[in-house]
């Protein structure tokens, strides 16, 4: 063990795969003084690295999961640690058939070499199969194994050779001393280093050392279980550690692989078994091998042993092989499934690497190290920021809930709109009664629960008839209803009142606080009190790092209004750039303020009948906000629309919020008026209308010109970002964002004469099925897809690069296996709906 320095410029804690790889990544970019702690031995120092089954899958429904595997891939190849083997996901029912179609896709979209293949072809490949219980298998020849330790101990090696590292085996860390809300040292039994940066990296302790600073990571330890079977003689005969492919027998929730003379298998089907961070035994208490190896519970495997024995009987039943080694083994679970990464938002200087497993660990070190040393990353990471929780999604209840929930969607079929049925209800609007009434079906985002349609609503499918399309197949109608296409048509030709109450909204105010906003975002904010400013936010790199709106209530006072599901990330970068000098003072109004839309030709009717206001264009312009009174309700009506009609945001008092439905709902009854759901103002109506969305439209891999999203004029006031958004001005798009077109219902029709609906992820190819990728190397894949009632066709929206983004293009979609005829419709802003946007300007006259 090295001597203990007393100062460093960054600790790493953990020094398992992932803390191995920030180490050398962060040494890399130029950090020095960098020093390594690990309350265990090396080179295996006792956590999941050293007992987790070490293989790698290379393919993920989510962009940057995949992005990070694939990373990882490379780095393992060239630390000489991978050895390929290939891996195989075998189906046993029509339902994972076609996951394994979704699979094909994702695989096509980015760029990792795949093939769908039959039973006899799984046969040829792993000979030891039962392939009369296989349907299909989705086959990726990249995958492999890896020696994570050994690899660990050559990132070590690496970043020693750099003159950077210090490193500490057997030190436990004992505290971390935080002040102003910042870190300051790191407290050992070996000894205080002071340091202003720490990166968490302990895996399935990481929760109990950040609470050493007043943090909180969320995620919870939860048992896989793994035994290994052996001698069999089939495998042992091959010499090798791995000679077969991997096998993902999916649909028993299982995997098995070759592990020299024996065979290994996994299970994510057994009951959810959780722990406590603090409740892991130490090193000398562990009664395995380490900590996180906990004794095996035979009564959870028992039915996956038998599924185990219907698959690889052939070697399961060799006569001398029995169970050599079996553990309920340790990993991490979140409460969504993803890796928790960033600056945790309690404490300045507190970096989070956790819930990273083996196949993303490089990946993960090597971003993590461009995010602290560059402040952006090249791989979008919002999916994985640990700022995207809000507070009540990292307490230890919900944590756990979430994780109990989540384990076995991991080898499960998730759909894309999929929604958790835990710790809910958790935030709700003021109008959440009156919307049950309505037979309300909520969608959560955030945290708050949402109207995606109303039941009530069902009789306007009477009314719209054959306008409103049914969806035949099981998957495409999951978590959809046609009533969302009937509410939708209901605003387009009455209007709709709608909650918006998940808006998270912020106010700034002092006076810095001007200078402060014009410095975080692209638009020019030195707007006149009661200016609405739409906005993007970059990152350092230009990329997008938020798109939200901005109020001037007045000469030092604004309101921010963003996303739910990005408003936790929000408040996050906006608190992290506050001046230290106290001019500016941010203040989260979320739970104060609830939201009603109201939109369409017959808004203005209604409104005035409410009000003794002026509610004019004259009076309450487009893009301008001012407060009204509602019958007893003080109201900012804030005049903007994400659906394309006439109308107002109405923002009230919380507490008043029902009393403002109720007004507005009985207005708006002899004009038509019907509620309506989030399907219609985040799907609908805004793909109608080409609006972008924050994590689909918008990552931080794209930028505003290529979104179009570019304003005429750049503001003389330095901001995030600027460089680079000067930057992509003068070069131009390496792609554009485009809407696609996939005409009417009879035009997207399977072999099987169903009509079928993308959901959104899906590649964009070639009209010969080539793979579209930009001069960036990033592929032409779709961001959001859903229909356009008003125009009788179901629209996608996708990038493309230049030479392909011309109106008229003809190009294809591959879904569930099959590829599907669609057409550039528009490329660039301008929508297809309502190109002129005089009904969104015009109001009520455009209606008559």
């Amino acid at each position: 063990m090295s001597q203990l320095p007393v100062e460093a410029d960054v600790v790493v804690i953990g020094a398992g795969i992932v803390g191995n790889s920030v180490s050398y990544h962060l040494a890399d970019a130029g950090w020095r003084r960098i020093v390594l702690l690990d309350k265990g031995p090396l080179p295996d120092p006792g956590g999941s690295t050293g007992h987790a089954s070490n293989f790698v899958f290379p393919v993920d429904h989510s962009k940057e999961i995949t992005a990070l595997t694939v990373d990882s891939l490379h780095q393992y190849d060239k630390l000489g640690v991978l050895t390929t083997c290939g891996g195989l996901e075998l189906a046993r029912t029509p339902e994972r058939v076609d996951e394994l179609h979704r699979r094909m896709a994702s695989a096509r979209a980015y760029g990792v070499e795949a093939e769908f293949v039959d039973a006899a072809r799984v046969g040829e490949l792993v000979p030891f199969v039962d392939t009369s219980l296989v349907r299909a298998g989705f086959w990726t020849p990249s995958g492999g194994v890896v020696d994570p330790v050994e690899a660990g101990a050559l990132l070590r090696g690496r970043a020693n050779d750099l003159g950077a590292l210090t490193v500490s085996p057997n030190t436990e860390v004992t505290g971390i001393r935080v002040e102003d809300g910042r870190v300051r040292a790191v407290e050992t039994d070996a000894g205080v280093i002071v340091t202003d940066t720490v990166v968490i990296a302990c895996g399935v302790w990481s929760p109990r050392i950040a609470e050493l600073a007043g943090a909180r990571i969320p995620l919870s330890p939860a048992v896989h279980q793994m035994i290994d079977v052996g001698p069999i003689p089939e495998l042992e005969k091959t010499g090798a550690q791995i000679a077969y492919p991997l096998v993902r027998d999916m649909d028993a929730m299982m995997y098995e692989r070759q592990r020299g003379a024996d065979l290994e298998i996994g299970s994510y089907a057994h009951r959810p078994i959780l722990h406590e961070p603090e409740d892991i035994p130490s090193i000398a208490e562990s009664a395995l091998l380490s900590p996180t190896q906990l004794p095996f519970t035979a009564e959870d495997f028992r039915t996956q042993l038998e599924d185990a024995h219907a698959l690889v009987g052939s070697l399961l039943d060799a006569p001398q092989a029995d169970v050599r080694h079996a553990i309920n083994g340790l990993l991490s679970i979140t409460p969504d499934g993803a890796p928790v990464l960033g600056e945790t938002p309690e404490v300045r200087g507190l970096w989070s690497a956790a819930a990273v497993w083996i196949k993303e660990g490089p990946g993960v070190g090597r971003m993590l190290a461009q995010w602290m040393t560059y402040g952006d990353t090249e791989i979008d990471l919002h999916g994985a920021d640990i700022a995207r929780f809000y507070p009540h999604q990292r307490t230890r209840a919900a944590v756990r809930a979430r994780a109990a929930e989540g384990f076995n969607k991991t080898y499960g079929i998730v759909h894309p709109r999929e929604q958790w049925e835990s710790v809910r209800p958790q935030r709700v609007s003021p109008f959440h009664a009156r919307e049950t009434a309505l037979g309300a079906v909520f969608f959560e985002v955030g945290g708050w629960e949402r109207p995606q349609w109303y039941g009530a609503n069902e009789v306007l499918l009477e009314e719209y008839g054959d306008r409103v399309p049914q969806r035949e197949h099981e998957w495409d109608a999951r978590w959809w209803s046609p009533i969302i296409e009937a509410e939708h048509l209901a605003m387009r030709e009455r209007g709709a009142m709608i909650d918006l109450s998940a808006f998270a909204q912020f106010d700034i105010a002092g006076p810095g606080a001007l200078d402060y906003l014009q410095h975080l975002v692209v638009a020019q904010v030195d707007r006149p009190v009661g200016a609405l400013i739409y906005t993007p936010v970059l990152t350092p790199g230009g990329g997008f790092r938020s798109d939200l709106t901005i109020v001037r209530l007045g000469p030092r006072h604004f309101r921010v209004i963003t996303g739910a599901a990005d408003g936790a990330r929000d408040a996050f970068w906006f608190t992290r750039h506050l001046p230290e000098d106290g001019s500016v003072v941010f203040t989260d109004v979320t739970s104060a303020v609830c939201t009603l839309g109201l939109w369409g030709p017959r808004a203005r009717d209604v409104l005035t009948t409410v009000t003794d206001d002026d509610v004019s264009d004259a009076a309450l312009a487009f893009g301008r906000a001012k407060r009204l009174t509602v019958d007893t309700v003080d109201v900012l009506a804030v005049r903007v629309s994400y659906v394309g009609e006439f109308g107002w945001e109405l923002h009230a008092p919380f507490e008043q919020g029902q009393r403002l439905w109720d007004v507005v709902a009985a207005a708006g009854g002899p004009f038509g008026i019907v509620p309506a759901g989030i399907g219609v103002y985040g799907t609908t109506g805004r793909l109608e209308k080409g609006y972008r969305l924050m994590g689909a439209e918008l990552d931080s891999e794209h930028d505003p010109v290529e979104a179009g999203l570019a304003l005429p004029k750049v503001k003389t006031a330095d901001f995030v970002g600027k460089d680079a958004y000067l930057a992509a001005r003068e070069t131009g798009p390496a792609a554009v964002l485009c809407t696609l077109d996939m005409g009417a219902a009879r035009d997207h029709v399977d072999a099987d004469g169903v009509v079928r609906y993308p959901q959104g992820g899906e590649p964009v190819l070639t009209t010969g099925g080539e793979r579209i990728v930009d001069r960036r190397g990033r592929p032409a894949q779709v961001t959001s897809a859903g229909p356009a009632p008003s125009l009788g066709t179901y629209l996608l929206m996708a990038y493309l690069p230049r030479d392909l983004a011309v109106e008229g293009t003809r190009l294809l979609v591959e879904y569930l296996g099959q590829r599907y005829p669609v057409t550039v419709a528009r490329a660039g802003r301008t929508p297809l709906f309502d190109p002129e946007d005089t009904r969104l300007k015009g109001g009520s006259r455009a209606a008559r």
